[in-house]
């Protein structure tokens, strides 16, 4: 049994770092030490999924807590602070309505004159833009108009003609 969740731990690991490899792209990537500590880490403290049909998704420590340390307790939001938010949520109008309709709009978009105006989303301006279409055009990292509708991008089909730095 302890063979199959420790070989069930790995295999999720390798799926997951699988994730991160992909994931590296945008992110600072993990080294093989660093992946191997968060393994090791995980194991200890069962924060790895059950390989058990019954389990229905939980983890390890989930199913026996006994056999693993005790996980920190969350710490919560204290009265005042609670009721800070809820002071402001109300002043704002950012509360759902009540209304039977069920439409899941906020106070103060239904009513919007009896509550501040909310901050204006700051957008980019159109030299902003063009200057990152020129960039994305030049890069060739535009999805390409491909008829087998794969999503690749530009520089994914023609690596060589989009190979220069800077």
């Amino acid at each position: 049994m302890m063979k199959r969740t420790y070989f069930s731990a790995i295999a999720l690991t390798a799926a997951l770092a699988g994730g991160q490899v992909l994931a590296a792209e945008t992110s600072t990537s993990l080294t093989r030490d660093q992946v191997k500590a968060e393994l090791a880490e995980a194991v200890r403290t069962g924060n790895i999924l059950a390989n058990d049909p019954s389990s229905s998704g939980k983890k390890l420590n989930e199913i026996n807590p006994s056999s693993y340390p005790a996980q920190p307790a969350y710490q919560g939001k204290t009265r005042a602070q609670v009721n800070a938010e809820l002071t402001e949520a109300v002043r704002t109008g950012n509360i759902l309505a009540s209304d039977l309709s069920g439409s899941g709009k906020m106070l103060n978009q239904i009513n919007p004159g009896r509550y501040p105006a909310q901050p204006a989303y700051q957008g980019k301006t159109r030299t902003q833009v063009k200057a990152e279409l020129a960039e994305a055009v030049r890069t060739g990292n535009i999805v390409a108009n491909d008829p087998s509708g794969s999503g690749k991008r530009l520089n994914e089909i023609n690596p060589a003609r989009y190979n220069h730095t800077s």
